[in-house]
């Protein structure tokens, strides 16, 4: 292969580094079926063509695997001696042996030498056999030593490189605790290519001199690279462009240690703002040295405090003379009857339950030993200044935050169609409560999220009411349970502009797996906290702020569009930084159920929060918290931070499979029309212009443009599908034809819609699965369509219709009702008022709206006020509170609702309202 033909090779030849892992197994894999089938051709005309096909394969892959550690670039050397010399045969054999070590991963474990042609070379390949029939097998996943790849940024000669490897190779030590290979690039590029496209580099040796360009012409880094120049570049000193490198491997992959190998002024480097790096080491060739840091380094975040401690205790005989008989198993292992426990759960989860926090354990309430050190970890790999663990749920966790910060009276700003713990949590803390309305989809009956524009302008509302210091916090979800994203950055930035102080709480329930991919992270809670701190902290900052002040105080204050219709900066001298997120760690990440996360980047915490934080906390905990679930955050914290960018990064691969499939293939696409970016972000919010992430011709190559300057984008992973044409409803769709016939199990639906996630437990096997099941289907809609007499289409016709145009609007918010506002002039109610109002059964009634009673009352000039939460499922969040004004609409839409299962409604009753008497002096009652 000839040098030319690298650098000329694009990335987009490659396919949209998302889809790279994929690429990669499935080009190795059809390379080995090309060369099974040239050892066996006898046409010379087509073996001239596979010849041609498989040097375009090799030449792909060679380009993928400069950035792996296996096959290594002495690997491919040797390929291509056997391609060029024609050796087709023995090509054959040992691309079969790199595949299947590839497939079973033996090279993880053991030097894999593809030279080797002899018998004892068999016998290994029938040894990676087995291995690859024992993975997925749980015995198989704990004994060998953990695997990690050492990437090497220097400008190395090939016998060089082959010296360093060789020499890391050599500080191997059975006794290490783990076991590792070296990558070597030799570029500024090549180390962020190496980093998004190698999932296994779990550590960086930044050394000496560089150069920035790579020989590829590799386009996946334009947007990372945005504001650098190879001429600048080349002008910064070896410590300038080692610094810069390593800032920039932080933003993709902060998991990773990096550690510097200067030959200049090593305490003038070390005075630098170096504080991504370890280490540095000095002209150092003592490999030992570096050898033992890098694995300190790695051993520091693969430790769990709190599960070695759980399984330690585990192993010690102890007497318990306390509460809890199933303790050490003693109340099953003697059982007559319940020894079936035992054989179900095996004896482990028994010998790890106890009530102790002695011993070596601790206290969820007050930590002090390894759950507190858990907690320092969980902070570290989130992006938070501080961490706490919830052993009941993410519902918990927001009623914690709540209220930890909202005291009775503090005004609210929040969206209506959020997870319903946070209304209770409103009612819990006395909150004055200011819904904001998202912008609605009526064709597939689901929400969006909140504009910015609303929210700027209900701030405003306030300022000018002189109520502006009551606003205590802004509450919103992301991402939406269909996947909608905010640009978390920019509403916090513009927020502040306004309030500098304004508490921030993220819902991101859904959203603990984002953090650990580079698209994803700058919108999640705490790195926007972190981004923005460290912005206006900057000097440049503050000059961009001067300018922009200088020009915004040329408008009229008065005027809305001065702060509706442009960006606005806050102050650096007032604004402070004050965000919370929660986590449903167990929904997105590993950990079992309610398992979740509170994380809190808040510059007043100490001084402002610290005490009822820790109130509150108590408040919801249980001084009886499941120690698995704490073990297992603790395990899903460190599985995060190890390899939480290889399986994020899987779980958006395995989406973009499936979504591919549905956009491409004719029979799907008649019934199951995949909803695209355009389809759930309005144009007036998607700047970009970006309609669809994927392009038959381009494939996956829009996607980042929209993730950095849209307001609101789809997370690719929830693929909504719109399911009209099958005249079938979501609810029916998800019980009678996806679970109860082919055991596929999905949550979310609308009328029209139904959702599909997928997670970091997500294979392309399961892809593969859904679309057959799927294909199926489509096959039996058509063959009943195709079937069915005339009276019979027209039913059919008359169900897609209803389900593709006879859609009922969705209800804005109505209003508080007068007797629960404290001021007229703004639109927050006293929603704790109203629910407790509705205890005295003499303040309520019932009123049906199937009869027209409750229509009968509003004509009659009646404001009819809602005493309950009104919650269907779907959409699972509440369209009537206590204390709203039931509207027009709102009816309209409970009326058009085909589902059963409506929470606060009984049929038989209707739903129940305050009587006219309550609203005439609520406190009273």
């Amino acid at each position: 292969m000839q040098e030319n033909n690298l650098t000329e090779t694009s990335y987009t030849a490659l396919g949209f580094y998302h889809k790279i892992s994929q690429l990669r197994a499935d080009t190795w894999n059809e390379l080995k079926r090309d060369l099974g089938i040239l050892t066996r051709l006898k046409e010379e005309d087509r073996a001239k063509n596979l010849i041609k096909a498989i040097d375009i394969k090799l030449t792909r892959l060679e380009i993928i695997e400069d950035y792996h550690a296996f096959p290594s670039k002495e690997d491919f050397r040797h390929l291509w001696t056997l391609f060029n010399r024609a050796e087709y045969a023995l090509l054959d054999k040992v691309v079969k042996r790199l595949v299947r070590a590839l497939i079973s991963e033996s090279y993880r474990r053991r030097h894999v030498d593809l030279s080797e042609t002899d018998a004892g070379a068999e016998d290994m390949e029938a040894l990676d056999a087995l291995n690859q029939l024992r993975r997925g097998h749980p015995a198989s996943n704990s004994s060998a030593q953990p695997y990690f790849e050492l990437l090497i940024v220097d400008n190395l000669s090939n016998q060089e490189e082959d010296v360093v490897r060789e020499a890391f190779h050599n500080m191997r030590r059975p006794e290490d605790r783990f076991v590792y290979d070296v990558v070597t690039v030799k570029s500024f590029e090549d180390a962020l290519i190496a980093i998004l496209v190698n999932p296994n580099i779990q550590a960086c040796l930044i050394r000496y001199e560089f150069p920035y360009k790579s020989k590829y012409n590799l386009s996946a880094l334009r947007n990372y690279l945005e504001g650098l120049s190879e001429n600048e570049l080349e002008h910064h000193s070896e410590a300038e462009r080692s610094i810069l490198l390593s800032s920039m491997i932080h933003e993709l992959r902060p998991e990773i240690d990096q550690f510097l190998v200067t030959s200049g002024d090593v305490e003038a480097t070390a005075s630098r703002d170096i504080k991504h790096f370890n280490r540095i080491f000095y002209r150092e060739t003592d490999y030992i040295e570096q050898h033992h840091t890098i694995l300190r380094a790695i051993d520091n975040r693969y430790r769990t405090p709190f599960f070695d401690a759980l399984r330690e205790y585990s192993r010690k005989p102890t007497g318990v003379f306390h509460a809890m008989p199933i303790s050490r198993g003693k109340s099953v292992t003697r059982s007559h009857w319940a020894g079936h426990m035992i054989d179900f759960y095996g004896i482990n989860i028994f010998l790890a339950e106890t009530s102790a926090t002695s011993g070596g354990l601790d206290s969820l309430l007050q930590p002090f030993g390894p759950i507190k050190k858990a907690q320092e970890y969980a902070a570290r790999a989130f992006g938070a200044r501080s961490s706490f663990f919830v052993t009941n749920g993410t519902s918990t966790a927001n009623k914690i935050v709540v209220q930890a910060l909202i005291k009775p009276r503090d005004i609210v700003l929040i969206d209506r169609d959020c997870h319903k713990s946070h209304h209770y949590g409103m009612v819990l803390a006395g909150a004055h409560v200011s819904y904001l309305d998202s912008y609605p989809l009526d064709d597939y009956s689901m929400y969006g999220a909140v504009p910015l524009h609303e929210i700027k302008k209900t701030l405003l509302s306030y300022k000018r009411s002189g109520q502006l210091h009551k606003v205590k916090m802004l509450l919103l979800t992301n991402c939406t349970f269909d996947g909608i994203v905010y640009n978390v950055r920019r509403v916090m930035e513009e927020c502040l502009a306004i309030k500098p102080d304004l508490v921030f709480l993220w819902d991101e329930a859904w959203f603990a797996f984002a953090g650990f991919n580079p698209t994803y992270r700058p919108r999640t809670a705490m790195n926007a906290a972190r981004t923005l701190r460290d912005r206006y902290r900057s000097e440049s900052y503050r000059e961009e702020y001067a300018a922009w002040k200088a020009e915004f105080d040329k408008l009229d204050p008065e005027d809305d569009a001065t702060w509706l219709d442009q960006r606005l900066m806050p102050d650096p001298d007032e604004v402070r930084i004050r965000t919370y997120a929660t986590h449903s760690t167990h929904k997105t990440l590993t950990s079992l159920r309610q398992g979740s996360m509170i994380h809190v980047w808040d510059q007043d915490f100490r001084q402002k929060v610290e005490a009822s934080f820790h109130e509150a906390y108590m408040t919801h905990t249980s001084t009886s918290p499941n120690y698995q679930i704490v073990a297992s955050l603790d395990v899903g914290r460190m599985q995060a931070e190890m390899e939480g960018f290889e399986l994020v990064h899987a779980q958006v691969e395995t989406a973009l499979s499936l979504r591919e499939q549905l956009y491409t293939h004719p029979l799907l696409q008649k019934y199951f029309r995949v909803l695209k970016n355009s389809d759930m972000v309005p144009e007036a919010y998607r700047e970009s212009g970006v309609e669809s992430y994927f392009d038959p011709v381009t494939g996956w190559n829009k996607m980042e443009e929209a993730w950095a300057r849209d307001e609101f984008v789809v997370d690719p992973s929830r693929v909504t599908i719109a399911i009209g044409n099958t005249g079938v409803d979501g609810d029916t769709f998800k019980n009678e034809y996806l679970m109860n016939k082919y055991g596929i199990q999905i949550n979310k639906t609308s009328r029209n819609t139904v959702l599909f996630m997928t997670n970091i437990g997500t294979t392309r096997g399961s892809i593969a699965y859904l679309l057959d099941v799927l294909i199926k289907l489509a096959k039996e809609f058509e063959y009943r369509l195709e079937d069915s007499s005339r009276p019979e289409r027209k039913i059919i016709e008359s169900q897609v219709h209803s389900l593709n145009h006879d859609l009922p609007p969705l209800p804005d918010f109505s209003r508080f009702h007068d007797a629960f506002r404290p001021n007229p002039d703004t639109p927050q109610g006293d929603i704790r008022c109203a629910y407790f109002l509705s205890y005295d059964e003499e303040n309520t009634e019932y009123l049906r709206f199937d009869n027209g009673k409750l229509q009968a009352q509003m004509r009659a000039g009646r404001d009819v006020v809602s005493a309950s939460f009104v919650i269907p499922y779907p959409p699972g969040f509440p369209v009537l509170v206590p204390g709203q004004v039931i509207s027009e609409e709102i009816l309209s839409f409970l009326q058009a609702l085909d589902v059963t299962e409506i929470h606060g409604y009984r049929p038989e009753l209707g739903l129940v309202v305050f009587t006219e008497e309550a609203l005439i002096n609520p406190a009273a009652g």
